[in-house]
């Protein structure tokens, strides 16, 4: 379990990724892999008799939980741009490219940070999306990032400790601003249409059982989030 000092280290190394943020010159130097149905290789908490790969129990669980889920949209944009739709503008290409470098950086921003505790890496399952065709990447896209904004917000009562809830806001805020970016290269002004936000104002929130729920389409690896505080 995170100690007090591990928290501070997520401060630490949130200051690091604002000095120095992953780019599309040294992408490949972070990512450390290939194109394709991408299987990370990690350190971590092993699939025990077929119950998943467990995300462990307080703060720790709910880092991993994050981590998991930045694994899986650091995959997919990786794919995007490796294999870009047919017709891909150049304003497309870069939105997407600064889209996957922001994902990667999340992935390895966790994956520091948790360290002996973070989880293996996850295979990830990607056969039901057509990557050669916009509508089919962009609706991808969409479901993913709303996915993400939902699951953030609903893990944020789950973590004790005040600078890992600070962390989590900076990076759903990040996760929030790719959803509307998408949402509008999909239908122009639907960047915050009443299908997220409520008559409140109020964005989507969702259990981590309900997120990995959807998630565990496009995962291979099962997740297993039995050990996560739910409250």
């Amino acid at each position: 379990m995170l100690t007090k000092n591990s928290s501070l280290l997520l401060t630490d190394a949130v200051k690091e990724t604002n000095i120095a943020p992953v780019n599309r010159r040294n992408f490949l130097r972070y990512a450390g892999l290939s194109a394709g149905m991408i299987a990370f290789i990690g350190a971590c908490k092993k699939d025990d008799n077929n119950t998943g790969v467990n995300l462990g129990s307080g703060d720790t669980g709910v880092l991993n939980y994050a981590y998991a889920l930045e694994q899986l949209e650091a995959a997919f944009y990786i794919q995007v741009i490796s294999t870009p739709y047919t017709n891909i503008t150049a304003a497309e290409t870069g939105y997407l490219t600064d889209i996957r470098d922001h994902e990667i950086a999340h992935r390895e921003f966790f994956k520091k940070v948790l360290a002996a505790n973070a989880i293996q890496g996850l295979e990830v399952n990607f056969t039901s999306i057509n990557f050669s065709s916009r509508d089919s990447v962009l609706a991808t896209a969409k479901a993913f990032e709303d996915l993400g904004v939902s699951a953030y917000n609903g893990a944020g009562k789950l973590l004790t400790d005040a600078n890992n809830l600070l962390v989590a806001g900076k990076i759903v805020s990040v996760e929030a601003r790719h959803a509307a970016l998408i949402r509008d290269l999909i239908s122009d002004g639907s960047f915050a249409d009443s299908s997220v936000i409520d008559a409140n104002g109020l964005d989507v929130v969702r259990t981590p059982n309900e997120v990995l729920t959807i998630a565990g389409t496009y995962l291979k690896t099962k997740v297993n989030a039995s050990n996560l505080p739910t409250s």
